[in-house]
């Protein structure tokens, strides 16, 4: 198979879908790479450790497009590249479409098979391809709420950690999948004073016996998210309903509560924010502020630990690429259910129900 790789557009994305290490893999399975120049570089991987693995370096995401047969990324398909589109290509990438109806439209006019990181899954249920950038969205988390509580930026002037004779900041986490247990690592060991949320007495009983003491743990009631709004200096919104829109657990009415100078991250923006006043934000202007809170939003987190999250993805997302490249994307799915779970849009349908309802489009099984 002829793969592609394009260099991301989306603002301050360093992020690239497949490493020098990845492709040399796919080239000794037979396939032919073709990487956009200059798409490795924000992950210090010039185009010659692109050469030396194998891969042809091409000077446009046009001639990627126009060369290859699937096209592996990290973030959406930005308007210029989804024209580029066509039913021949196979698309696999993060997408992100419950949030992003004008994506998913398209997508669906191109033609093209869309398959998601986001929804592949795996034996036990879990979200293997989504899991990595969990990890590194939640331990971010911590690490710019921390910086956001600092005075200068317009925080409270708040030390995550406290000190002795000073206590620690609150820190709320909102969920307790990979992104708040990541979240939640970060914020003990900068020896906050941390509680978890989440609606799963199961789960609440594993990060329990995980954590012991070093947490609390409380059912996410909608009490008790307003009484966590009020009391944190930090709230972290780690809140993941696979393929669909997050729910909006945190209301302007509990923002009202919240100490001036008090930090919301929202990791769950990519999937429309898990708080009724979160709107999408860049690196480049990643914060806002409603009335006294310090809204932290970027929707593509990762991308500011850009080396660390591409190489990260990498190792998930391979074996499923070489899988598609080696077999096809029909067969690869008829063969892997749940590889066929991330199938999310091909032959301009939508192909995954959670999506439809999200979006409020007609749902078709593949």
């Amino acid at each position: 198979m002829r793969i592609g790789v394009p260099k991301e557009i989306k603002v301050h994305e360093y992020r690239v879908g497949l490493t020098p290490a990845s492709v040399a893999e796919l080239v000794a399975h037979g396939h032919e790479v073709f990487v956009e120049t200059k798409a490795g570089n924000g992950i210090d991987c010039p185009d010659k450790a692109y050469e030396k693995a194998g891969a042809t370096i091409l000077p446009t995401a046009a001639d990627v497009f126009a060369k290859s047969d699937m096209i592996v990324k990290v973030k959406e398909p930005q308007l210029p590249e989804i024209e580029l589109l066509e039913p021949r290509h196979i698309l696999f990438t993060y997408l992100h479409l419950a949030a992003d109806k004008p994506q998913a439209e398209g997508l669906m006019k191109s033609g093209a098979t869309c398959i998601a990181y986001e929804t592949v899954t795996s034996r036990t249920g879990a979200l293997p391809l989504l899991k990595p950038m969990s990890e590194v969205a939640g331990r971010m988390s911590v690490q710019v709420g921390a910086h956001y509580l600092e005075k200068e930026p317009g925080g409270r002037g708040v030390l995550l950690g406290g000190v002795p004779g000073v206590a620690p900041a609150k820190v709320a986490i909102l969920g307790g999948g990979v992104a708040g247990v990541n979240a939640a690592q970060m914020a003990v060991g900068m020896r906050a004073d941390v509680t978890i949320y989440d609606i799963s007495n199961e789960r609440l009983a594993e990060l329990d016996m995980f954590f012991g003491s070093q947490i609390k743990t409380a059912y996410a009631s909608r009490d008790a998210i307003a009484r966590a709004v009020d009391e944190a200096e930090l709230v972290i919104g780690a809140v993941l309903v696979p393929g669909a829109a997050a729910p909006k657990l945190v209301t302007r009415d509990m923002l009202k509560t919240m100490k001036r100078g008090s930090v919301l991250v929202d990791i769950a923006i990519d999937q429309g924010g898990c708080f009724e006043t979160s709107h999408a934000t860049t690196h480049s202007d990643p914060v806002f502020e409603i009335d006294g809170v310090i809204h932290y939003c970027v929707a593509n987190m990762p991308g500011a630990v850009a080396r660390t999250s591409a190489f990260a993805l990498n190792n998930a997302t391979l074996p499923f690429a070489l899988r598609i490249a080696n077999l096809g994307a029909e067969e690869a799915m008829r063969q892997d259910p749940h590889l066929a779970n991330g199938l999310n849009v091909s032959g301009g349908k939508i192909r995954h129900q959670a999506v439809a309802e999200a979006l409020d489009l007609p749902y078709e099984p593949a």
